[in-house]
């Protein structure tokens, strides 16, 4: 059984067909790109299997169970996270706060304990818990010395993979990285090519990736999907992408 299966998946705005017959299948532990010209709709995609959209048609399924109609933050109890093109982070927060943030959906105390805070209390024990949590993911990520930074100050390239360290502490099946090379300068790009390739190591994930950086994508991921005017033109290896004529077409407008 895939961990992610789409069926027929689409939507429409206002009688425009945004995403149609968008059909994918991710297995554990697999690294699929998807791509496609601006305004293809890859946003709109990830959109739609994080609950932020509800499809007009077809359905969703994450470890065979559907997921359509389910709350953005509901979907991640389920097991599926995102990052997002433009980054947002808590830039007012620190950076060990913005990962700690991403635990507290299993956090099992109520609300009397976390308002009084009595010694000995639940409340205590699963925040020291999740404290050093994301002390140890942030040291995975060469952060651990910016912990008490606030998220603002980091450089660019570091913010990108903070929001991906707070994305993996919501602990996820399947993450879904949405240009997370988006603005790096080359160094940062490489640097970014290590993180993702040290997850797929380390971590128990299957990764959703979009990307305009085509040397980032062909190197690391084992399949990819493109699709033009929200529509699949293409799916294969990326040796098979590459010599596709109507993927060619697509970036080229021929």
């Amino acid at each position: 059984m895939a961990l992610l299966e789409t069926k027929n998946l689409g939507i429409t705005f206002g009688g425009l067909k945004a995403v149609g017959e968008f059909e994918i299948s991710i297995d554990k532990n697999e690294l699929v790109g998807l791509i496609g010209p601006n305004g293809a709709g890859k946003t709109t995609i990830f959109n739609l299997l994080t609950g932020v959209y509800l499809p007009t048609e077809g359905d969703i399924l994450l470890n065979g169970e559907s997921i359509i109609g389910l709350k953005p933050y509901q979907i991640v109890k389920k097991g599926l996270t995102r990052t997002f093109q433009n980054i947002r982070l808590f830039k007012e927060l620190t950076v060990l706060d913005n990962v700690k943030i991403a635990f507290h959906h299993k956090m099992q105390y109520g609300v009397a304990n976390a308002i009084l805070r009595f010694p000995g209390t639940r409340f205590w024990k699963e925040e020291k818990e999740i404290d050093e949590k994301a002390r140890k993911l942030l040291a995975v990520f060469k952060m651990e010395g910016t912990a008490n930074q606030l998220a603002k100050n980091l450089p660019y390239g570091e913010q990108r993979k903070l929001e991906i360290a707070r994305g993996l502490a919501a602990e996820p099946k399947l993450l879904l990285l949405d240009e997370p090379a988006a603005g790096m300068n080359p160094q940062e790009t490489k640097e970014l090519m290590e993180t993702i390739h040290f997850i797929r190591k380390n971590f128990d994930v299957s990764i959703l990736l979009i990307e305009h950086d085509m040397h980032l994508v062909m190197g690391i991921c084992e399949r990819i999907v493109v699709i033009d005017y929200g529509m699949i033109i293409a799916k294969g290896l990326p040796d098979e992408i590459k010599a596709n004529k109507k993927v060619i077409g697509a970036y080229l407008g021929n």
